[in-house]
């Protein structure tokens, strides 16, 4: 039985074929690492789990005149890896599974960079 036809690598530019998504030269981009290897382990989810008892609603649509349960601990800051903003709770909020994917969208993919002139 033979196999598929190899299909041109997604990297832009990259003129080799491969069975996968991407070559082996740019396999690097079609993975992405597992939530605990990204930091969200046990230690995670214990705390969040805890946050999440003590602050059970939304703390964008309770701004909104609306009660719906937080779903997801939100870091305000994103903290980018730095052990200090991540684990620091102030820079915590209970967040529905909606208003995290709009904030994460929003603000998160696209942050506002300053400077002083």
């Amino acid at each position: 039985m033979p196999y598929k036809p190899k299909r041109p690598c997604r990297f832009p530019g990259c003129p080799n074929l491969s069975d996968k998504v991407y070559c082996e030269a740019h396999r690097k981009w079609d993975s992405r690492e597992t939530a605990a290897e990204r930091g969200y382990d046990a230690r995670w989810r214990r705390e969040r789990e805890l946050f999440l008892r003590k602050n059970p609603l939304c703390v964008k649509c309770k701004a909104a005149g609306k009660i719906v349960p937080a779903r997801v601990v939100d870091h305000i800051i994103p903290h980018r890896g730095d052990p200090t903003l991540r684990w620091d709770q102030r820079n915590w909020q209970p967040l529905c599974k909606n208003c995290h994917g709009k904030k994460t969208g929003n603000e998160d993919s696209n942050p506002v960079y300053s400077y002083n002139r």
